[in-house]
């Protein structure tokens, strides 16, 4: 079934349904197996324990989390939240101060650790982040790090590289992971600032939809040059942008040019088996209905892809990147 008849598939069910908040069964954790996650935000004035409860009641077992505003005083009440929900926090996610547009023109001077002018803040937040994480048990911190210059010879590069280094080093004093989410940059500038950064610590938030929202690619591409260093994602669907200033649009699920198929057979080949994050950018009663909806389509493409990979062979071309990724030394996989 492909992905546009299973959404007709899962609407039509769905439809018969109201979207009141019920909790489902949380899926039992299998480690080989990736499980189902949920992008989420504590707001200023929420409390962990109304978010956590909100994925619960959505049936979803892991989540990102992000805070309007992080301090020590939240560790004890997302503790409780996660225990008393068992729901598990795969990373943290963190990208103040200061404001974040999301266009061609003004992105480049707002997004991330790259532009000066909040590159100071921005680290120091960071490291927060992780401390946070570590004190939490949460093996990861997310952030989207800005658009690194695709030409290394660009003296904002060194600097950008010199930044990221200085938040990874201090991740990996904590013993936690810095994923950076796809997006600003080529695939390839990508891989490149994390073999330049060096830290042994620093890997991809594989945002789907993010590539071809900014226009750099798409992600079933995007796996062969960084595929191996995955260990997070946001499932999102998109469309290329339309004209030069402004990214593409978010759509969901099974509606834009993200093949999920595919996609999630190349993350099994690279033996993926971290969190399948659901983030839907919108509000209100749509948002749930469409992560409803995306929580069927997904899981149905982690049982079949993950559990039952028989009933998804891979393809020629796939069969010959497996046997490219077997002669390569295991330590420089």
């Amino acid at each position: 079934m492909n992905r546009r008849s299973f959404i007709q598939l899962a609407t039509t069910s769905l439809a018969s349904t109201t979207f009141q908040m019920k909790a489902e069964p949380v899926q039992p954790q299998n480690t080989s197996i990736p499980r189902l996650g949920l992008v989420v935000k504590v707001t200023k004035g929420g409390t962990a324990e109304d978010t956590i409860r909100h994925v619960y009641d959505l049936g979803i077992p892991t989540c990102q989390i992000y805070f309007d505003e992080l301090s020590m005083s939240q560790t004890a009440p997302l503790l409780a939240a996660t225990k008393k929900y068992d729901v598990q926090v795969s990373a943290l996610s963190e990208h103040k101060p200061g404001p974040r547009i999301f266009d061609f023109y003004q992105g480049p001077q707002t997004i991330g650790i790259v532009p000066s002018k909040y590159r100071r803040e921005r680290i120091d937040a960071l490291k927060f982040a992780a401390d946070f994480a570590k004190t939490c048990g949460i093996p990861s911190i997310h952030t989207h790090l800005g658009f690194i210059p695709e030409d290394p010879n660009d003296s904002l590069y060194e600097s950008a590289i010199t930044a990221i280094k200085e938040v990874a080093q201090h991740c990996k004093e904590q013993g936690i992971m810095l994923l950076c989410e796809t997006g600003e940059e080529t695939p390839i500038t990508m891989l490149r600032m994390i073999q330049d950064v060096g830290t042994g610590n620093v890997f991809v938030n594989l945002d789907t939809a993010n590539l071809i929202l900014y226009g750099k690619g798409n992600p079933v591409d995007a796996m062969d040059v960084f595929g191996h260093l995955v260990r997070g994602t946001h499932m999102k669907d998109g469309l290329f942008p339309k004209n030069p200033r402004d990214l593409g649009e978010e759509v969901p699920i099974g509606t834009g040019k993200v093949d999920f198929p595919t996609l999630f057979r190349r993350l099994r080949d690279v033996n993926y088996t971290r969190t399948i994050t659901i983030e839907r950018e919108i509000s209100g009663p749509q948002q749930i209905a469409d992560i409803k909806l995306s929580k069927l389509y997904l899981q149905d493409l982690i049982d079949n892809t993950f559990r039952d990979p028989k009933r998804n062979p891979p393809t020629a071309r796939e069969l010959e990147l497996q046997k490219k990724r077997k002669a390569i030394p295991a330590a420089e996989r």
